[in-house]
């Protein structure tokens, strides 16, 4: 037993309303059970309680034990003056508040379903990948139950990423190309190399880039040698001037470079180095201006992926790393499931955030249309989540089921989540 279970029990009314009494014998009736706090301070505010005759409206506090009150510090603290009902699993002790005000109590043992408890217990047991992976497949048969439950899931996630997005706009003094940038960065770097290409990124402005745009060699030159890449005495033309085009930049715009060991190749396939990224990411800079203003008016899907076509210079059609030519000559052209990556986690979120910020329901309305346009990711979530039973027909619902896996089923909230809810009452 624990107190999530019991704020379930009582937010949700599943109790057996026709034998609630109080510690003192009087009936207890529940009008509205109040709002649900999430911060510090009573579990519930505004409940309406009736106790005996009288009708009762303030906060609810619930514990496993009605000593927790005690022992939790209640009792000295004025912001539990305002508690109209005491909820308990196991009543075994007299409780007061500030004032020296006896509180009423309602112990709930043996007051709600047996099988809810035994449901829940079986949740909290489970080692499956998911704990509801034995009862999924009844779930989802309803289809337009889980449908709507993942647009519900898909928006949580969207409005998480647009938190991150809103505190990166501030660093920025509210600048959305320097912040598209930076995400884009991020985005390149896919989920082993994110961060040190964010960091990448923010090392240098983009006012120096678009200084540079017309020249690739330059840009080229600004990224390798910012990611601590570049060094004298390197082999072959291309990576000697890029070496020394990068020398006479760093000091024009006082850089300093970034350590070398920040990035990660381990157990990563040649195609995805960060090196090749690299080059990548400096073609698009160095053939797209105004990235942000570009993708915020695009028409269609396939106008969207074209900016996104993007390839590395021609020293890596033999090299995946400075200095290690490979025998076999081929273009490293950004793949199509890598630009649809980019596109859900960046000109998804930033097309939402751009809408909501700006109070123009268009852009939100064109972000989640974009993402149903995407075909669903395929991936090692999307995928145990198919052989549960559930298919996601487009990159909104994979993105949702990402979302469900992260924040619901890891951390075993499944009394916040929708499929639990179904599970736990049937």
């Amino acid at each position: 037993m624990n107190e999530e279970f019991l704020h379930y029990i009582w937010k949700f009314q599943l109790l057996d309303h026709g034998v609630l009494k109080s510690a003192s014998g009087d009936i207890i009736e529940v009008v509205h059970p109040g709002i649900q706090n999430t911060d510090a301070g009573p579990d519930f505010f505004n409940s309406k309680v009736r106790i005996g005759k009288t009708l009762w409206v303030g906060n609810v506090e619930i514990h496993v034990r009605s000593s927790d009150w005690n022992r939790h510090g209640h009792s000295t603290d004025d912001a539990y003056s305002n508690v109209i009902l005491h909820v308990v699993y196991v009543d075994d002790a007299e409780i007061h508040d500030k004032n020296k005000r006896l509180l009423p109590t309602l112990q709930i043992e043996n007051k709600f379903p047996i099988k809810l408890q035994d449901n829940y217990a079986r949740l909290l047991r489970s080692r499956a990948w998911v704990p509801c992976a034995s009862a999924f497949n009844a779930v989802v048969q309803d289809k337009f139950f889980i449908n709507n439950y993942l647009e519900s899931v898909l928006i949580s996630r969207m409005e998480k990423k647009s938190s991150v997005i809103f505190t990166s706009l501030k660093y920025s003094n509210n600048n959305w190309e320097e912040t598209f940038y930076w995400s884009l960065a991020r985005s390149f770097g896919f989920k082993t190399n994110a961060e040190p290409f964010e960091l990448l990124a923010r090392s240098i402005p983009l006012s120096i880039i678009n200084k540079h745009r017309e020249n690739r060699l330059q840009i080229e030159a600004l990224l390798f040698g910012q990611a601590g890449f570049l060094h004298e005495g390197m082999n072959g033309e291309y990576p000697r001037r890029l070496f020394w085009e990068y020398e006479f930049l760093r000091r024009k715009y006082n850089l300093d470079p970034y350590a070398r060991h920040l990035w990660k190749f381990l157990r990563l396939r040649p195609g995805n180095f960060p090196t090749l990224r690299l080059a990548q990411f400096a073609h698009l800079l160095s053939t797209s201006h105004n990235l942000f203003h570009m993708v915020r008016e695009f028409q269609s899907l396939r106008e969207l992926r074209r900016i996104f076509v993007v390839e590395a210079s021609d020293y890596w059609n033999t090299h995946y790393n400075f200095d290690r030519k490979v025998a076999r000559s081929f273009r490293k052209v950004l793949g199509s499931g890598s630009i649809d990556s980019i596109l859900i986690n960046s000109v998804v979120p930033f097309l939402f955030v751009f809408g909501h910020n700006n109070g123009l329901q268009e852009y939100k309305d064109k972000s989640l249309e974009l993402l149903q346009s995407i075909p669903a990711e395929n991936n090692v979530v999307v995928n145990n989540w198919r052989r549960l039973g559930y298919r996601a027909t487009s990159a909104l619902f994979s993105q949702a089921l990402i979302e469900l896996k992260e924040e619901y089923c890891q951390k075993k909230k499944c009394l916040s989540c929708g499929v639990g809810n179904r599970i736990l009452k049937n």
